[in-house]
């Protein structure tokens, strides 16, 4: 897409198992770097409050060959998300019956000096269901696959380049899984992948190009509480943006990250805390940055 409209409607919000758009391309939902070690695993049945606290700062915009724009750029973009996961005692194929909803609160702070933009925004982002989810737990691996759509629930002005909502619907299917490389479950590796179709945008004729995104994550428990390691994330854009008002559509985005992550399971609390730290690279038509991610899961 056109550097200037991908500016324009740049930085809005996503989730996982889950997480939206937090980054500054008008294409995806999807957060990347929400889930980390063991992204692909998901608890036993019960019900459960997830909180990611994300934060994403980026200085730097790169045109399609993967170079830095000479436009003075600065976002910085703090983000609330509320997950909430219902696992059934239910069984479909083996697997534990769930479901799951997503409700983002964002505030978005964007200048490009070279367009003399200075705007910033706080409110509800777009609303993800989840109404089916499979998950299978075996002696030495998990697995999951999951169906939802990112409802635009948040407010959309395309004059806003800091609008908390996209403006479209999107439909994203999840699949993945851990591997447990010992009998103990100590060590692990985990892979989770995200398939986006979006629909037409409001206020003019672009549909978005279709996202798929990769999270992994390699970990280590000790001490039966605490967990450490290392995580990352892939996404490319894998078809042309359509539509009247698609410009340079041919053009897709793609960017990877990677970063260390800690995490402790309190059990007095029936909680789980894990902060994760990921550096981006070797992204093209869109922001490179750092996010740092502050996740607190509670068990009911």
């Amino acid at each position: 897409m056109k550097l200037f409209l991908k500016l324009m409607l740049a930085v809005g919000f996503i989730l996982l198992l889950s997480t939206s758009s937090l980054y500054a391309t008008a294409n995806n939902h999807y957060v990347n770097g929400g889930e980390g070690v063991k992204a692909a695993t998901v608890p036993p049945p019960g019900f459960y409050y997830r909180m990611y606290n994300l934060y994403y700062t980026a200085d730097e915009f790169m045109d399609d060959n993967g170079n830095e724009t000479p436009i003075d750029f600065d976002v910085n973009v703090f983000a609330v998300v509320n997950r909430f996961i219902w696992v059934t005692d239910k069984k479909f194929l083996g697997a534990d019956f769930f479901m799951d909803a997503v409700l983002p609160i964002v505030y978005t702070d964007i200048e490009i000096g070279a367009m003399g933009l200075d705007k910033d925004e706080f409110g509800f982002a777009d609303l993800l269901i989840e109404p089916v989810g499979l998950a299978w737990h075996g002696p030495r691996y998990d697995a999951v696959v999951a169906l939802g759509v990112w409802l635009p629930f948040g407010d959309y002005d395309i004059n806003n380049a800091a609008s908390p909502g996209k403006g479209f619907t999107t439909f994203m299917a999840t699949f993945g899984g851990t591997l447990y490389l010992d009998a103990a479950k100590t060590w692990s590796a985990s892979a989770l992948g995200r398939y986006e179709i979006h629909t037409e945008q409001d206020d003019h004729d672009l549909t978005p190009g279709d996202d798929f995104h990769f999270e992994w994550g390699i970990g280590k428990s000790f001490a039966k509480v605490w967990e450490a390691g290392l995580a990352g994330y892939c996404q490319w854009q894998v078809n042309d943006d359509s539509g009247a008002d698609a410009v340079n559509s041919g053009t897709h985005d793609k960017v990877f990250g990677i970063g260390p992550e800690i995490g402790v399971f309190v059990p007095s609390l029936k909680s789980f805390f894990n902060l994760r730290s990921v550096w981006e690279f070797d992204a093209e038509d869109r922001t490179e940055g750092n996010v740092v991610a502050l996740t607190f899961t509670k068990i009911f």
